[in-house]
């Protein structure tokens, strides 16, 4: 008998929503369907001005949540549709929702991660029940928040016979750490597409630098670099996470004047590559002690050729490949891990990695909207 789950996956790179049909009725998951959905780029423009304060945010953030909401229920029916599929016949939706803020352990000490969605709406939109706002419990309890992808590839993605490293280049790169004899980690590298995307948007009109073409044909500039490595959260220890928060492009334009206040676009644009590149070889060399052989790079990133080849060659030690090679190809694994954390949930299972977080213990993960 079938086990099926949707995830839906819309993260910081602001591209749109990755959706996946899973089953979990077998010993590992199976994507049965996959569907890309690209966000209208009035949604998208409103998404990226709700991560700084504005004003009538408040409004502005819950017309921008029911949009999301209508988003995610298209590609829920596009799912359904190419599956043949009732959706009675879907145990629950996961669904990440739209990070806009992210501090946790912040302010108060406890701080806050806020994913905009409308679970109500997805669940009368699509009539399925709905499990949403997966972070806020783990922060609840003294992490992060952040990343969850690790415990999802612990199960799917871990070999008994080497050290692996999954490398999610969303908006944000985060590094899942799958030790062979069963122990886990994982943190946020720093910037995967995010300041990449905005700069080649400002300066190409262009959503994002194909195969890191652009980025190929410039120079890095050592200064700006440095400059940019220097911020403290690339020394901070883990858990840690980040977002839009502390990377974003009035952040480059403050370094660019200080440091490189002459230099051309594409050689920033090369520099901006050469930065996603290092957060995440310098952070393994820091903080991840193993006998590594293999990387597999997912998310939007693993198709920019550009950056592998930087991973590879700042990696000699790893095998930089796709996560593809492992059966689960690079555009699905988000997705299919949201789908998981659902499936965890209804079972009344854990699925947070505390030490991934830094949370107090295993906790139950999101809040549940009926159909």
């Amino acid at each position: 008998m079938s086990d099926l789950y949707i995830g839906l996956m819309s993260g910081t790179s602001l591209d749109g929503v990755d959706a996946v049909l899973a089953d979990f009725s077998g010993p590992r998951c199976q994507v049965l369907r996959h569907h890309a959905l690209g966000f209208d780029p009035d949604l998208r423009s409103e998404l990226l001005a709700l991560n700084t304060s504005g004003a009538d945010e408040l409004h502005r953030a819950a017309l921008a949540a029911n949009a999301l909401a209508r988003c995610y229920a298209q590609a829920v029916q596009a799912l359904l549709q190419a599956a043949d599929i009732p959706a009675s016949a879907v145990q629950a939706i996961g669904a990440h929702g739209q990070t806009v803020r992210h501090r946790p352990g912040a302010f108060d000490g406890t701080g806050y991660t806020l994913q905009l969605n409308n679970p109500a709406l997805l669940a009368e939109c699509t009539g399925i029940r709905v499990v949403a706002d997966l972070r806020s419990r783990d922060v609840a309890a003294g992490g992060q928040g952040a990343p969850l992808v690790p415990a999802f590839h612990r199960a799917v993605l871990a070999r008994e016979d080497r050290d692996v490293v999954v490398l999610n280049v969303g908006g944000i790169s985060n590094a899942s750490l799958l030790w062979a004899d069963g122990r886990s980690g994982g943190f946020d590298c720093g910037p995967g597409n995010c300041l990449m995307d905005g700069w080649v948007l400002r300066h190409q009109g262009l959503a994002y630098d194909a195969d890191g073409t652009w980025a190929a044909q410039g120079q890095v500039l050592p200064e700006l670099l440095q400059a940019l490595l220097a911020l403290p959260y690339f020394h901070q220890e883990p858990p840690r996470s980040t977002g839009r928060d502390l990377f974003h492009l009035g952040w480059l334009d403050e370094q660019i004047a200080l440091h490189a206040g002459q230099a051309s676009a594409v050689n920033v644009q090369a520099t901006l590559l050469e930065l996603s590149a290092r957060c995440v070889s310098d952070s393994l060399a820091r903080y991840a002690p193993g006998q590594w052989r293999e990387l597999l790079v997912c998310g939007g990133g693993a198709f920019n050729t550009t950056l592998l080849k930087r991973l590879q060659a700042l990696l000699p030690q790893l095998r930089v490949g796709r996560s593809d090679e492992r059966g689960l190809p690079a555009m699905q694994v988000e997705g299919a891990a949201f789908a998981w954390l659902a499936m965890r949930f209804v079972h009344g299972l854990a699925g947070n990695l505390p030490a991934v977080t830094g949370a107090r213990g295993p906790r139950l993960l999101g809040s549940y909207t009926p159909a």
